[in-house]
């Protein structure tokens, strides 16, 4: 049991900013398309993220297991503590999101914590290759 409770170290690069590019995706669901609902699997992938890594998260999974595997890039390893780091972060601006919105009704605060975890996701998936 022990296992399942233990975050990668070190953690593939390409898989990260995969999963960062997903979180994204489901972000610009909530703000653009208005589709709520998704704060619930969004607020779920990060804490299994924080505490499991890929191994309970389906996106984490999709990625390491379907999407890394098929595309041509190399694995670059880096350190997993900066990047459970980031889980951790997503993880409380997604749970505050999800209880502001479904607990107490409150949109605004949901959606700038969403905002706010765009912008991050955003520049852990896109312009750290820049």
């Amino acid at each position: 049991m022990t296992k399942l409770f233990e975050f990668p170290n070190p953690v593939n690069e390409v898989s990260a900013r995969l999963v960062a590019a997903g979180v994204v995706l489901m972000t610009l669901g909530i703000l653009v398309l208005g589709q709520t609902w998704l704060l619930a699997p969004l607020a779920y992938g990060f804490v299994a993220r924080v505490l499991t890594g890929p191994t309970l998260s389906p996106l984490g999974q999709f990625v390491t297991r379907v999407l890394t595997p098929a595309l041509p890039f190399e694995a670059k390893l880096v350190p997993g503590p900066p990047k459970r780091f980031a889980q951790g972060i997503g993880a409380t601006l997604s749970v505050g999101a999800a209880i502001s919105y479904f607990a107490f009704a409150n949109t605004t605060v949901a959606l700038v914590l969403v905002a706010m975890i765009t912008v991050a996701a955003t520049l852990e998936s896109v312009f750290a290759y820049c």
